[in-house]
């Protein structure tokens, strides 16, 4: 196992408890203690998974994290003990990967890395059985089957497909399909969700890929 995880976390008591649990899974681990100090050793160092707290000296954590999700190719899961930032963590509106809520087990620490790693993992292997994007034709073949999209149902399972297992929420789906900033509402992505899972389901029958979570959004996961 060579991946790569930087613990961005000021109680330096409880970094050093999660790098020594991830270090003895086969991780190599960092660690940082100011929000600052994120994105210069990002920039620096080859990194696969920040393990990031919300509230941080020099910087908050939904500043790093907007700044990572700008900047880099990563794996975010926040760390939070503020009961009123779960619904904007649970709409991972800031591109989080996971979120979990302090007081934690290391052990349910460790499990949601190893956890958010291999869907990521997945989503950058080759599925030839899986889904094929094709943007010059906005052509997305399922099973080696043409679905027959159009191009607004294509940019939306395109946002979803990018990152199995997160969580977009409408207005996210809604700016990814219509970049003109035209005015839609949330039953038009509903719709679309709707449309694009029948094509899918003529393909692969009884298989959900596109799932929902009440109140919040949409995720795809193969």
């Amino acid at each position: 196992m060579d991946e790569r995880i930087l613990i961005v976390e000021d109680e330096e008591k409880l970094a050093g408890l999660l790098r020594d649990y991830l270090a003895q899974e086969g991780y190599a681990v960092a660690m940082l203690h100011r929000g600052d100090e994120v994105e210069p050793w990002v920039r620096s160092h080859p990194t696969d998974l920040v393990l990031l707290d919300l509230m941080l000296p020099g910087k908050s954590g939904l500043e790093v994290c907007k700044a990572l999700r700008a900047s880099a190719e990563l794996s975010i899961i926040m760390v939070t003990a503020r009961v009123d930032e779960i619904d904007r963590l649970l709409g991972l509106e800031l591109g989080a990967d996971d979120y979990i809520c302090k007081p934690f087990s290391p052990r349910e620490v460790v499990a949601r890395v190893k956890a958010v790693l291999r869907r990521a993992k997945r989503a950058g292997a080759p599925q030839e059985e899986g889904l094929q994007l094709d943007d010059s034709g906005y052509k997305a073949v399922l099973a080696g089957t043409d679905l027959g999209l159009t191009a607004v149902e294509y940019q939306l399972l395109k946002v979803l497909a990018s990152h199995p297992g997160r969580i977009y929420t409408r207005d996210q789906l809604i700016d990814a399909m219509y970049r003109d900033e035209r005015v839609v509402s949330d039953r038009t992505v509903d719709s679309h969700v709707k449309k694009i899972r029948r094509k899918i389901a003529a393909v692969l029958p009884g298989r959900e890929i596109i799932h929902s979570l009440y109140g919040v959004g949409y995720k795809y996961e193969w």
